[in-house]
């Protein structure tokens, strides 16, 4: 390849065989994926998983389709020609990028699938001159276009209400025991643990830059330990809770958060200003923290707000008279 050259072929300079080519490839490829995505949710999601291995099939059928025509006009031969190798071909996400986006994210994705094959089974048919190509590529647009009705079918086949019902309360349930339960608590954690040892050293110093500093490092070693204590303490086999390293993230994630927010003010020069920042930051906080608790954990307003504000008050008070002493 030569430098600044691209080295990627253009569309419109594709021959027929090639285009032919590209279309098996990218079947073989899309069935690929629906078998992922089926074999990812069959523990969790079964009738799901029936809907993508559905999918998978008729994928295999238009690559077939498209075999049988390919040995006909040009041989048994097939070009090695791939999305990848096409500039401007639209590209798939890789499995592991999606699969940890839920199920709704994975059925969108999965609609755009079809969409993407549709727009090119229609540029490629207008490419051939061959009346057999033209018609099969013009039927495959057609499936493809008639891929969400398709669906839909294996879906009222293999996802009645209750089934749908049952697949809405595991991903809600999953999603709040991996991400939402470890982030709260991380959360809870930074914003309230960090209060005593960032005010104190406020107080006790009245220089912003080192209170940054401490702020700085309470919250990123805060982090660092919760993130691996989460993590180790659960790889959620049994409790159902979801990957270890998944839950480690978020508590990690959000610990150090939860400390840097009320540490970022003290990079204001002016102590008092910074002060009065870091306080109206913390008053926030904490308020946040009560509201997610109500929303996602079912926890009573009030009695949130109660437990959090009043035990972060005692932690900032704590911190305040120790700095001022």
């Amino acid at each position: 390849m030569i430098p600044g050259i691209p080295s990627r072929r253009r569309f419109k300079d594709l021959s027929e065989q090639e285009i032919l080519a590209l279309a098996i490839s990218s079947e073989e490829d899309d069935a690929r994926i629906y078998r992922s995505y089926g074999e990812l949710l069959r523990g969790e999601y079964p009738d799901t998983a029936k809907v993508f291995d559905g999918m998978a099939a008729e994928e295999d059928e238009h690559r077939k389709r498209l075999i049988d025509l390919h040995s006909k006009r040009f041989g048994d031969v097939i070009p090695l020609i791939r999305r990848e190798h096409v500039a401007g071909f639209y590209a798939r996400r890789p499995v592991w990028l999606i699969e940890n986006l839920g199920i709704e994210r994975i059925r969108a994705e999965a609609e755009g699938m079809e969409r993407d094959a549709e727009a090119f089974y229609i540029k490629a048919a207008h490419r051939t001159t061959d009346a057999d190509t033209r018609r099969l590529l013009g039927d495959l647009a057609a499936a493809e276009a008639g891929h969400q009705a398709r669906a839909g079918e294996l879906e009222a086949e293999h996802l009645d209400e209750d089934s749908l019902a049952a697949e809405e309360r595991t991903s809600k349930r999953a999603f709040l025991l991996t991400w939402v339960q470890p982030g709260l608590a991380g959360l809870m954690d930074g914003s309230v643990s960090t209060l005593a040892p960032i005010f104190a050293t406020a107080f006790a110093t009245q220089d912003t830059w080192t209170t940054f500093l401490v702020g700085l490092a309470a919250s990123v070693g805060a982090g660092i330990s919760m993130g691996f204590t989460e993590a180790a303490s659960d790889d959620g086999e049994l409790s159902g809770r979801g990957s270890p390293i998944k839950r480690g993230f978020a508590a990690g994630i959000m610990t150090t958060l939860g400390g840097l927010g009320h540490a970022l003010p003290y990079l204001i020069p002016d102590f008092w200003t910074a002060t009065i920042v870091a306080f109206v930051v913390v008053f926030i906080e904490l308020w946040a923290i009560a509201w997610i608790q109500n929303k996602f954990m079912d926890t009573p307003f009030f009695r949130a707000a109660f437990q959090v504000v009043l035990g972060g008050a005692l932690v900032f008070a704590a911190g305040v008279l120790i700095g001022s002493g």
